[in-house]
């Protein structure tokens, strides 16, 4: 069985090292720590799988409101270790967070996913999941 734990210390903090980094090579070791510590006092969560010690997948996901979506949960982070792909990680993980959205009294959660061919495994998990294709999402840099 797996079992899908809430990171609640700087030792879970690292073990999530590897797997975050596996979708956000930018925060090198030297901005890890601080980042996490930042984005967790931001109203977000972090889960993970734990396999061999360390972090097989991760989800960051953040609880918010807002007057068009109400109380909603927001995907920032979803990744599985290379290795360890294909074995129901990000699933698992997934529907943890719908799990406790109901449980919260959420109702949405919403995710982005950038587009590529690096991607269709992801997207088709997000389809598989019931996830529908809803909008555009528009940035700029400032």
């Amino acid at each position: 069985m797996t079992n899908i734990q809430v990171v609640a210390t700087e030792s879970d903090i690292l073990k999530c090292r590897s797997a975050i980094q596996a979708l956000r090579p930018s925060l090198t070791d030297d901005l890890y720590l601080e980042a996490v510590e930042k984005t967790l006092e931001d109203n977000r969560q972090i889960i993970f799988i734990e396999e061999n010690g360390n972090a097989a997948a991760v989800a960051v996901f953040e609880t918010g409101y807002n007057l068009f979506r109400g109380k909603y949960i927001y995907i920032d982070d979803l990744s599985t270790l290379p290795g360890n792909r294909g074995k129901g990680y990000a699933g698992k993980l997934v529907d943890w967070i719908l799990d406790y959205a109901k449980k919260e009294g959420c109702t949405q959660v919403h995710l982005d996913s950038g587009v590529s061919a690096a991607r269709t495994d992801a997207h088709r998990l997000y389809l598989n999941k019931r996830f529908q294709i809803t909008s555009m999402h528009f940035v700029v840099n400032v």
